[in-house]
């Protein structure tokens, strides 16, 4: 089990973000969405505070460049084991910031990791 913040966590069921929190639970993922907008996923709600919590493996964006920047400190002091860039949220400044405080980034679709057993 992996536990994994889903930064960008949307209540629109078309939105990949919450078909993402889906599968990572139908994976037996522990979740913790954190969105800007009120809302559930499933049984989760989206969670609009930042996690006090800091034992994530895994982070997976689903937040554009332009938006991110408030969270690269953030996640950096999450201290996850993996960043995930999901398509569309590419970041190579973010990315060289991760390694270089040892954090692995990847550019990868989390629907595909889950599906092809890379997650």
């Amino acid at each position: 089990m992996k536990r994994t913040l889903i930064v960008g966590a949307s209540p629109n069921s078309d939105r990949y973000s919450f078909i993402a929190t889906e599968m990572l639970q139908a994976y037996k993922h522990e979740v913790y969405p954190f969105g800007l907008r009120a809302g559930k996923i499933g049984s989760n709600v989206i969670e609009l505070a930042w996690p006090a919590q800091q034992n994530f493996d895994t982070v997976t964006l689903y937040v554009g460049m332009q938006n991110q920047g408030v969270y690269v400190q953030q996640i950096i002091d999450l201290k996850p084991k993996r960043v995930i860039f999901n398509p569309g949220t590419e970041n190579v400044a973010f990315a060289n910031e991760l390694v270089k405080n040892g954090i692995k980034p990847i550019e990868a679709c989390t629907l595909v990791m889950l599906r092809t057993g890379q997650y």
